[in-house]
C-alpha cells in the first residue's frame, strides 16, 4: 500500500523501540515464523503513545504473538496500569511470556491462553483500551465483546484494517471480511472511528 522508501523513512524518523522491545523483535524474526505478524516501530510506538495519553488502568490486547507489543505498551502505563494479552497459540504464547519473564515490565502484562471470547467474558472491570490483533474473521465479535466493557473514554485499535489493499476490491475471504468489519463498525452509531493509513491500517473507535 505504501512506498517502501517512505515506509522505511518513517521509520528512521520514529523514535525508536526501548531496548527489551528490540531484542524481541530481532529474536521473533528469527524464531517465528510470520515476521510480517509483528506490530514494527511505527505502529509500536503509535500504541505506545495512545496509552501514553489514555493512562488507561487496563489494556487488553487481543493476539499477542511475540509480545513485542504488549511490551511497548507496557512502557507507558500509568503507575498500577495493567495488560491483559490473550493468545490461542501455546507456541506464541510460550515465546512471549519468556520475554515477560525477562523483562522489568513483565510484571504489568498478564498472559491468558485460548480462545480470546472467552477471555473477554471473563473480564469484569473496564476496559480503558484494546488492541485487536487476532484473527481477522473473529473481528467483529471481539469488538461486540469489547463495546460494552469499554470504559466511558476507552479506546479500541483494530489493525491490519486495509488488509494490504485487498478491502479496495474484495475478492478474496480476507479482503471480505476485513471490509465487513470495517463497515459494521463504520454504520455503529454508538461509536466514532477514524480508519488512519498507517502500515497496514489501523482504526480506532470511541465511543460516540
Amino acid at each position: 500500500m505504501i512506498d517502501p522508501r517512505v515506509e522505511a523513512y518513517a521509520d528512521s524518523l520514529t523514535t525508536p523501540p526501548a531496548d527489551d522491545v528490540v531484542r524481541l523483535d530481532r529474536a521473533a524474526r528469527q524464531e517465528l515464523p510470520y515476521a510480517a505478524m509483528l506490530s514494527g516501530p511505527v505502529v509500536g510506538r503509535l500504541l505506545e503513545t495512545l496509552v501514553w495519553l489514555e493512562r488507561p488502568r487496563l489494556v487488553l490486547e487481543l493476539g499477542t504473538y511475540a509480545g513485542t507489543s504488549a511490551l511497548a505498551m507496557a512502557g507507558a502505563l500509568p503507575e498500577g496500569g495493567r495488560i491483559i494479552t490473550c493468545e490461542l497459540s501455546d507456541e506464541h504464547a510460550d515465546f512471549a511470556q519468556r520475554a515477560f519473564d525477562a523483562s522489568p515490565l513483565g510484571r504489568r502484562i498478564e498472559l491468558r491462553r485460548g480462545p480470546a471470547l472467552e477471555s473477554i467474558a471473563a473480564i469484569d472491570e473496564p476496559i480503558d483500551f484494546c488492541f485487536i490483533d487476532a484473527d481477522k474473521p473473529s473481528y467483529t465479535d471481539y469488538y461486540e465483546a469489547v463495546l460494552p466493557k469499554l470504559s466511558e473514554h476507552g479506546l479500541i485499535a483494530a489493525d491490519n484494517t486495509l488488509r494490504d489493499g485487498s478491502v479496495l476490491d474484495p475478492d478474496d475471504e480476507g479482503g471480505r471480511t476485513m471490509d465487513a468489519f470495517n463497515r459494521h463498525v463504520a454504520a455503529d452509531p454508538r461509536t466514532v472511528q477514524v480508519l488512519l493509513t498507517v502500515r497496514d491500517g489501523v482504526t480506532l473507535i470511541r465511543r460516540a
